[in-house]
Formats: C-alpha cells, sequence, structure tokens
C-alpha cells in the first residue's frame, strides 16, 4: 500500500466537469431544466473548495491555536445562519441558537480531541478543523428538521399548547411533547444511515482515508469516532438549541412573540390573525 494519494491532474477533473453535459442534455431533453442550477452550483462549490483549500493549507502550517479556533468559530457561524434561514426562523433567535451549536460541537470536539484521539498538540489543525467540519455539517441538516418542527409544531397546534398553559402547565412542561417529535424526527436519518454503515454504503470518511493510504481497521476506528461523535453532537446539540432558544421565542406570558418566523412566514402568520380578528 503506498503512502500517498495519487494526484489528479487538472486536465483530467476538467474532464468529469465535461461528463456532467450528459445527463443534463438528457434531463434537458425530458423537460427537466436544471442546466442553470447545475452549473451554478458547481461554479460555487468548486470556487469555495479552492478557497477553503489554500487557507487549509496556510492554517495546517501556521497550526496556530487562536486561528484554529477562531475558523470553527467562523463555520459555526455560516452553519447557525443556514439553521436559521432554512428552519424558517428570523434573526431574532440567532444567539441562543449559535450558543446551543457552538457548545456542544466544543465539547463534542474536546472528547475527540482529550479523550480518544490525543494529539500533540490538542490544536493540531489537522485533526481539529476536518473533525469540526464534520460535526458542524451534520449538525447543520439536524438542527434545521429539530428547529423547524418543534417552532411550526406549536405554531399548527397552538390551541393544545395554550390549553396545556391554562391547566397550569409551565412552558417548559408545555413544549415538551413538541421537542421530543422534533428531536425524534431530526435525529431518525442519522440513526438510518448507521443501522445500514457497511452494508448498504462505505462512509466517506473512510473510503477518504483507504484512498490516503491509511489501513483500513485504522480508518474503521475513526469513522467509529466520527459517527459516535455526530450523533452525540445532534443530541447535545438539539436539546441546546431548543431550550435555549424559547427565552427568545415566547414572551412573559408564554406566547410566541411577533418576528420569530422569517418575513414570508410571519405575513402570512399576521394575515390569518387579521382575518380572524376580522371574522370575529
Amino acid at each position: 500500500m503506498t503512502d500517498l494519494t495519487i494526484d489528479i491532474p487538472l486536465a483530467r477533473l476538467a474532464a468529469l466537469y465535461l461528463a456532467l453535459l450528459v445527463p443534463i442534455a438528457v434531463l434537458q431533453r425530458l423537460g427537466i431544466r436544471i442546466g442553470r442550477d447545475t452549473a451554478v452550483g458547481v461554479i460555487r462549490m468548486s470556487a469555495q473548495l479552492a478557497a477553503v483549500g489554500l487557507y487549509l493549507k496556510y492554517l495546517f502550517t501556521a497550526n496556530n491555536p487562536w486561528l484554529n479556533f477562531a475558523w470553527v468559530g467562523a463555520i459555526s457561524l455560516v452553519a447557525n445562519h443556514h439553521i436559521l434561514q432554512r428552519a424558517g426562523l428570523s434573526r431574532r433567535l440567532f444567539w441562543p441558537i449559535f450558543t446551543g451549536v457552538l457548545l456542544a460541537a466544543l465539547l463534542t470536539l474536546t472528547l475527540f480531541l482529550a479523550v480518544v484521539v490525543r494529539p500533540d498538540p490538542l490544536y493540531d489543525a489537522r485533526y481539529l478543523i476536518p473533525l469540526a467540519g464534520m460535526v458542524l455539517g451534520n449538525c447543520l441538516r439536524s438542527n434545521v428538521i429539530a428547529l423547524e418542527r418543534f417552532y411550526n409544531g406549536l405554531r399548527s397546534r397552538q390551541d393544545a399548547y395554550l390549553a396545556a398553559l391554562f391547566l397550569g402547565a409551565t412552558v417548559r412542561e408545555a413544549t415538551l411533547p413538541y421537542l421530543r417529535r422534533a428531536a425524534s424526527a431530526a435525529l431518525a436519518p442519522n440513526l438510518a444511515t448507521m443501522s445500514t454503515m457497511g452494508l448498504v454504503s462505505l462512509p466517506g470518511m473512510m473510503t477518504g482515508q483507504i484512498l490516503g493510504g491509511a489501513v483500513p481497521l485504522v480508518a474503521i476506528k475513526y469513522q467509529v469516532l466520527i459517527m459516535l461523535g455526530i450523533f452525540f453532537n445532534l443530541c447535545v446539540s438539539l436539546v441546546l438549541t431548543m431550550l435555549l432558544s424559547q427565552r427568545a421565542a415566547f414572551n412573559e406570558y408564554g406566547l410566541l412573540r411577533d418576528g420569530i418566523f422569517r418575513a414570508p412566514d410571519q405575513e402570512r402568520c399576521c394575515g390569518a390573525g387579521r382575518q380572524a380578528g376580522a371574522g370575529a
């Protein structure tokens, strides 16, 4: 087994770009017009990965703890922005959700680096940066599902929620059923992935390490590490984001505040309220 991954010349990589024209042309003929969206997505992906690659080369060379953790903070901010956007929530919940995401990520990375892997130094960019990226990348989708289900569930079933409050339940107690349903829905894809890993699919991290020359057994250990760590992070971050955001989302009467949903949802909500008021 070789120690280095075979490099891919840019000319050969360009052939793969050109190969995308074939499925796009077939889909176009079937009336599925994704050419423009595909071009934008491929260009953005390539540019972003090239920029990140250049910056990571600098990070790996410098291996400075401040730069490394600044990178973790920066990608946490980006992840948080996308969580709010895709969950349909406003910036009012930005800092509570960001706090939950960042705390869960730091706790998971501490387990990775201080307990299991133990690189020297602990903040080694070669380990910290890729592990942080995988943790936060997987956290993004699950938090979107959890927060969207949680707050839209409360909005669509507000009669049951208000009834619980009138019967003497606290906000925490009244929202608990919604939190359980949201967390179960968000964790389901990850549980399905773990259940079929190795049978249906070979995970990307393990495949990448094997292509990079790692011994398969070592690659498997790292894959187990990342999957267990991701699941740990998801459980912690889902609970933290839903609990910490409630202080900003509810008023002193236990009602959802105005403006926690993004503008289109807010307009529909207010419009429905006005119609109900006019009907009364």
